[in-house]
């Protein structure tokens, strides 16, 4: 069995890619607030089809970080309940790794808790790692290999394809941006624009 506590709020309906892996067994628990409470029909067919046992939890958000302290603190009630289980907390959001981190230093208890990016249980760092690999050997043959933490931050930093050329024209010259673009564009498949 795995329990799934969702930061809605961070993830979207992005969350919830692996969805169709949870079985009946599985527990997923939505924390969401005011500002993201809308589902897609999509995302909504799905969760209605699922095996996995579903709960919504809405909740109040008056202060900064509301919605990453009533999980955190949900997420201590369960384990205190069920200290043998496996937990997934699914966010985007680096600050619950000090939360996973405080847990995993109590070697008596039995629990597995995790960060995910979402229920397929992607970790981001381990995506952003791979991406940077990418970076590199699409650059690999070019003299712009020793550019790849600069690239990835603009990667990072911009939602759209054509906001990473503009960047990458604006920092390294139109020549150099454009043969830096060609070589990286094959990557950016989650980027929108063409």
């Amino acid at each position: 069995m795995s329990i799934f506590l969702i930061d809605y709020e961070n993830v979207n309906v992005e969350g919830f890619n692996g969805l169709s892996n949870c079985t009946e067994n599985d527990y997923i628990k939505i924390f969401y607030t005011k500002g993201a409470e809308t589902l897609t029909f999509g995302l909504h067919r799905r969760l209605s089809e699922s095996k996995s046992k579903i709960e919504y939890y809405k909740v109040e958000n008056g202060s900064k970080n509301a919605l990453d302290f009533q999980l955190s603190s949900y997420l201590g009630y369960l384990i205190s309940s069920n200290p043998n289980e496996k937990y997934y907390i699914v966010s985007k959001d680096k600050g619950y790794e000090i939360l996973t981190n405080f847990w995993q230093k109590y070697k008596n208890l039995n629990c597995q808790i995790s960060l995910v990016s979402d229920l397929s249980l992607k970790n981001e760092q381990e995506e952003k790692n791979k991406l940077k690999q990418s970076i590199k050997g699409a650059l690999s043959d070019t003299n712009y290999s020793d550019l790849v933490n600069d690239i990835f931050v603009l990667i990072e930093k911009y939602k759209t394809k054509q906001g990473i050329y503009n960047a990458l024209v604006k920092n390294y010259e139109q020549k150099k941006g454009s043969e830096i673009y060609k070589k990286i564009k094959p990557l950016l498949t989650d980027k929108k624009g063409a």
